[in-house]
């Protein structure tokens, strides 16, 4: 039983890490119509941005600003300059995104140079407690907090708030909500910022988690997040999480049960999905 536990804990914390990524893939598809398949890169630069401002300043803290402000910068500027002309059309979508991923990998590696880098939680969250007979390791639990967090607080803003119904207006009919007086364009572009910026701070939220980074990461996870879309329904904000989390799930169960399988897990979890309910878990976008 305490194994049993231990397990479906890593595997959470797995899947709230998955769920940051693909949290914000899901928001600029479900609300922008956009794939954008450099989403890993934005990823991957936010865990190098934040694992360098925390070693810099030895604060865990600076180092997630850091991350999101790097995923801000780089969201509005890849909106601007690679995804505005391309808006409506997917092929040219996914052809110029790959192309992005590419480059963006290989800058990292320009900038922060080759070499893998090392990360460690912060002294308030390493180690452990125990609960009965039950360890607890403190960082995964932060994870796993941090997560329901944005969730939470990202759904609120889009179903409760005016910019939400702004956002969701605007993606029914674009043209009626600029004939209000309001410039859509720039809520477009804040939302893939904020996309980005959920990306880059599950990418410094796994440095310390998986202990080392590296360049190659962001097309590994960047997949990944696609996957946990399709499993959750394209578009579908709490689709999303709970993919996220049966993916989470199933890797920590299998990699601890049949190891052989934990590769192809994900692969295995989408394809029944899909035989099952093509359309994913949430068929409505959240």
């Amino acid at each position: 039983m305490d194994l049993l536990f231990s397990l479906t804990i890593n595997g959470l914390a797995t899947g709230m890490l998955i769920f940051l990524l693909a949290a914000g893939l899901t928001l600029i598809f479900g609300l922008m119509d956009v794939l954008n398949f450099a989403h890993g890169g934005l990823f991957v630069w936010g865990a190098f941005s934040g694992v360098w401002a925390y070693n810099l300043t030895e604060s865990f803290w600076v180092g997630i600003i850091a991350a999101i402000i790097t995923g801000l910068i780089l969201g509005g500027v890849t909106e601007y300059l690679i995804i505005r002309p391309v808006y409506g059309n997917h092929t040219q979508q996914i052809l110029i995104t790959l192309g992005l991923m590419l480059v963006l990998s290989e800058l990292i590696k320009v900038v922060f140079g080759p070499d893998q880098k090392a990360a460690a939680p912060p002294e308030f969250l390493a180690g452990s407690f125990m609960i009965g007979d039950v360890i607890l390791i403190k960082y995964r639990l932060f994870i796993i907090l941090v997560g329901l967090i944005v969730f939470a607080i990202t759904y609120f803003i889009l179903k409760r708030t005016r910019i939400g119904l702004i956002v969701r207006a605007g993606v029914m009919n674009k043209e009626m909500v600029q004939t209000l007086g309001i410039n859509i364009q720039v809520v477009f572009t804040l939302v893939f910022m904020a996309g980005a910026a959920m990306a880059a701070l599950g990418g410094m939220l796994m440095a310390p988690y998986s202990g080392v980074i590296y360049a190659e990461m962001g097309l590994e996870f960047g997949i990944l997040a696609f996957i946990v879309v399709v499993i959750g329904g394209m578009g579908s904000f709490p689709g999303s999480l709970l993919a996220a989390i049966l993916v989470g799930l199933a890797q920590a169960y299998m990699a601890y049960y049949v190891p052989a399988l934990s590769l192809a897990v994900n692969m295995l979890l989408m394809t029944v999905v899909l035989i099952f309910r093509p359309q994913g878990l949430f068929m409505v976008k959240g």
